[in-house]
């Protein structure tokens, strides 16, 4: 549920109109809902109320600050996977012990900035890790608590790109290897194990792969104990889906009633990384059409968002529903692909997509782009990146302004001797 709608034929975000925003904003922009921010955390936090729990905030996600700022206020700790993210999450006031450090490739500055700022936990990919985490602990006079990183070799069933506990994914570490790595843990003196963790993959629109992975991973969880290990804390990652076309994925409530009865006798903490399933649907992107190009054989309806703005229709080949800002009802429907100024032939929001007739100067909102859309936006093109805006009530809020031309050469110079 999100609190995108028409109201009287006019496309609303909670009492703001899409139009209106766009004529203060301008084109393209992304547009955040903070009613539906706040339910969706609340619904994934309250499903878990059962069970001692910390839900951490999938960053990569969406990494804004203002939003960043709601879910710190919501009690919402973070999974971050570098040292910009960590940046971002104390700035906006996430407590440090509510921070889980994940990737694959942490570096000796971001692990000694980590260390120093005493987050929860890092999940460890390694045995390379561990003594890098080791290292840098001993050179700090810290000790790193770390969570082992268990690819339990589960399908998740969904896009390659995003599954990440298959055996030949580059996360986690084999479940055959775990009480090996566990051994090298324990030798060395700055390290201290205080659990376990696993995530398969994102977009998952079935409880069934959470489920099979989790009782892998508690299995390799009693052999650990049964080595000495004092696990307390169960992090089960992040990946519930959302609806973009036509999925029906398990709400909140439906993933704890299936995981909350099996660590329930275990006196760990769970916890859990979720990210899409809070932001996907509670922003839209917002574009402006420029122009109708009427090819041989397709007819393009070209806009001013690109994918720089928006990549995962090029890069995954996603759906993402677009809905005219100014209802249409009846009349003819045309195929057209949507495509954004840049130049590339993969530079598309839709492709052989049904859609009512548009003209130069309509307004367009992709719907389902509050997750993975900023965040993995980028300059390509030399083209600014778009303003962020939330919207609570009827008032506009604008998060991230929009970048000028000054802003794309900021940090470069030119050599004296081509001066």
């Amino acid at each position: 549920m999100h609190d995108f709608h028409y109201r009287q034929g006019e496309f609303y975000c909670e009492d703001v109109a899409i139009s209106r925003l766009a004529k203060e904003v301008g084109t393209p922009c992304y547009v955040y809902s903070h009613a539906t921010l706040t339910r969706h955390f609340r619904a994934f936090d309250g499903a878990f109320k059962g069970t001692p729990h910390i839900v951490a905030f999938a960053m990569k996600s969406n990494s804004n600050l203002g939003l960043l700022r709601l879910m710190a206020k919501e009690g919402s700790g973070a999974d971050i996977v570098s040292g910009g993210e960590l940046y971002r999450a104390l700035k906006a006031g996430i407590p440090p012990n509510k921070i889980v450090f994940a990737g694959v490739g942490k570096n000796r500055e971001e692990i000694r900035y980590a260390l120093e700022s005493d987050v929860l936990m890092f999940n460890v990919e390694s045995s390379a890790e561990l003594q890098a985490l080791d290292a840098v602990a001993a050179e700090t006079g810290h000790r790193a608590r770390v969570a082992l990183r268990i690819n339990p070799d589960i399908d998740p069933k969904t896009h390659p790109y995003i599954s990440t506990g298959l055996k030949k994914s580059k996360f986690g570490i084999s479940a055959d290897r775990v009480l090996e790595e566990y051994k090298l843990a324990s030798s060395l003196k700055h390290i201290e194990v205080v659990g376990v963790h696993k995530h398969i993959g994102s977009q998952l629109t079935d409880v069934t792969p959470f489920v099979d992975a989790l009782k892998k991973v508690l299995t390799l969880v009693e052999q650990l104990k049964e080595q000495g290990a004092d696990i307390r804390y169960i992090n089960i990652g992040g990946g519930l889906g959302i609806t973009y076309s036509d999925e029906v994925p398990p709400l909140p409530q439906h993933l704890a009633d299936a995981i909350s009865p099996l660590v329930r006798d275990l006196k760990c903490i769970l916890i859990m990384e979720p990210g899409r399933v809070i932001v996907g649907n509670a922003g839209i992107l917002v574009t402006r059409v420029l122009y109708i190009k009427e090819g041989e054989s397709k007819r393009f309806v070209i806009v001013d968002a690109a994918m720089n703005d928006l990549i995962r229709p090029s890069l995954y080949g996603a759906f993402h529903e677009i809905k005219p800002v100014r209802e249409v009802s009846g009349g003819k429907t045309h195929q057209v692909d949507v495509v954004g100024p840049v130049c590339e032939s993969g530079d598309f929001l839709a492709k052989d997509r049904a859609m009512p007739d548009a003209k130069p100067g309509d307004l367009l909102a992709v719907m389902s782009a509050g997750a993975y859309g900023f965040v993995m936006s980028s300059n390509y093109n030399s083209r600014p990146r778009v303003p962020e805006v939330m919207v609570k009530g009827g008032e506009i809020h604008v998060i991230r302004a929009r970048e000028t031309y000054a802003d794309l050469v900021r940090g470069e110079s030119i050599p004296e001797f081509l001066k």
